[in-house]
């Protein structure tokens, strides 16, 4: 509820104003009645602040009423209570201390606390931060401002014969919302996904659209694929300044969280394996049988929906424009970079030199080759590749920057032996998996339940079968401990049995003869 606005000060100006006029001798009594319709009161409540400034020397000085106030050993409850104020009322009550009435402490802690420091209190910092004010940044022109984030599909999706959740990062311009480019990983992305969104965003072509150029800011947030070296180092060469957000501050970031929201709501809802979709008693699908999308399927219904974003649906925030609108009637320069100096900036780039031998270019323990190389083997060249595509690296020269050319892994490995090694792979975690859940629920001890305030009684009855089984589960069980040499004695041997003979033991320190004495 929206409190009432503090009229003191204005209060004070009218009285002060109606003190000067009787001064003056000029105060009527139509004057004073003025005063008492514009507070809304009655004029004889002016009657009295008149006589209050004619104590206080011209000046409308209102006693305030005394009310109570939280102490900090109260505040204290309220907070170890979690905003509860009667639960800390009676706490306070319980160890005699002096508290007002229960009405009363309720609006002295509403006084103390905000609604926004109450919520957070009561669930965390999510909570108060609800009640936060963020500002509108101005929209500037087309380029000006980019914003980036990563976003997980709240879809299932068929990869590989695996069932997970692709993420998507987004590159927003900030004065036309369009979306200028875009990468969607079947993992959680790294530094190669924002690469491939950069150079998405910023190449210009039929494919493309009409949206990219080089940006003069982008911002992001705290993450370490947007704040590591090789993403720094290829804004850094198209001109473009990275802003890092703190972290966890989405507000920072409005234009891309609104893409983040608006593709979960309007794309996401409607496809099968949603994640948010309804759920029956006990938290099961309606329909756990739902054919789950493949990868190369969402990824083109994702394109579909950016296409719509950008052409079709039109914004308040433009005057009802759509992105397309907007970014064709903004009259900014587009600065523009090739296709080949951009697939080399947004690549990352090996510390020193390499030299072509007869087997290639070496990197990484392996061996890279292509045909352009024959009549080069002794020469030096500059190795660039992107993060996690080892098959392929880019070979330049090192004095002039000149893209030589591709080169291929040799000898790769076949998609079937590829395939035969995941799933070794899978056998080897899931009798791990199988292993660790033995050995937990063998260790995890269960208790009988109480009523009581007593000590907990174990459970753990079990045979001398169950024992010896579980300690060969934990490798705890040594056979050679069981055999027991000495528990039956052996026979005496037979007399007509060879015995050793037994030879005397000699001194470790002979004595040395005596010396005559003199």
């Amino acid at each position: 509820m929206q409190r009432p606005p503090d009229l003191t000060a204005l209060r004070a100006t009218a009285v002060h104003r109606l003190y000067t006029l009787e001064k003056e001798n000029k105060l009527t009594r139509a004057r004073i009645t003025g005063v008492a319709d514009a507070f809304s009161v009655d004029p004889r409540t002016v009657d009295r602040w008149l006589a209050n400034a004619r104590a206080n020397d011209g000046t409308y000085t209102p006693t305030s009423r005394t009310r109570f106030e939280l102490t900090a050993p109260m505040l204290d409850a309220v907070a170890r209570w979690h905003g509860n104020a009667t639960a800390a009322w009676n706490e306070l009550k319980a160890e005699n201390q002096p508290v007002p009435s229960l009405p009363t402490f309720h609006r002295a802690a509403n006084r103390a606390l905000t609604p926004g420091m109450r919520a957070g209190l009561r669930a965390g910092e999510n909570a108060r931060r609800r009640f936060d004010i963020s500002g509108e940044r101005p929209r500037h022109h087309r380029n000006y401002a980019w914003e980036t984030d990563h976003v997980e599909a709240s879809v299932k999706v068929r990869i590989d014969g695996h069932v997970r959740k692709p993420w998507i990062t987004f590159f927003i311009d900030c004065a036309t919302s369009a979306i200028c480019g875009l990468a969607i990983s079947p993992q959680r992305p790294s530094r190669e996904g924002v690469l491939v969104a950069i150079r998405d965003a910023v190449l210009i072509d039929e494919h493309h659209g009409p949206f990219g150029g080089i940006p003069d800011y982008v911002r992001v947030d705290g993450g370490k694929e947007f704040l590591c070296k090789t993403v720094g180092e290829a804004l850094g060469i198209l001109g473009t300044e990275l802003i890092a957000l703190p972290p966890f501050t989405p507000e920072g970031k409005p234009n891309v969280e609104a893409v983040n929201g608006a593709i979960k709501r309007t794309l996401f809802a409607g496809m099968p394996g949603y994640t948010h979709a309804p759920t029956l008693l006990g938290g099961k699908p309606v329909d756990p049988d739902q054919p789950l999308l493949h990868f190369e399927s969402f990824v083109g219904l994702v394109r579909e929906w950016v296409h719509w974003w950008n052409h079709e649906n039109p914004k308040k925030g433009l005057d009802g424009q759509t992105p397309t609108q907007a970014w064709t009637a903004d009259t900014a320069l587009i600065e523009t970079v090739s296709a080949e100096a951009l697939h080399t900036y947004t690549l990352e780039r090996h510390g020193k030199p390499l030299t072509i031998n007869n087997s290639g270019v070496r990197w990484h323990k392996r061996n890279y080759i292509a045909d352009w190389m024959h009549g080069f083997v002794g020469e030096k060249v500059n190795l660039r590749y992107l993060p996690h595509h080892e098959h392929r690296v880019e070979l330049y020269d090192p004095q002039s920057g000149h893209h030589l050319g591709p080169a291929f892994m040799t000898r790769q490995a076949t998609p079937a032996q590829i395939r035969d090694l995941k799933r070794a792979q899978r056998r080897e975690a899931d009798r791990l998996r199988a292993q660790l859940k033995k050995a937990e629920k063998n260790r995890n001890t269960r208790y009988a339940a109480a009523t009581q305030s007593s000590p907990p009684t174990p459970l753990n009855a079990m045979t001398e079968e169950e024992a010896l089984e579980h300690l060969r589960t934990l490798d705890g069980f040594n056979l050679t401990a069981e055999a027991l040499p000495d528990l039956i004695p052996l026979p005496k041997p037979a007399d007509e049995w060879t015995q050793p003979l037994s030879t005397p033991t000699k001194p470790a320190h002979p004595e040395t003869p005596e010396k005559d004495q003199p």
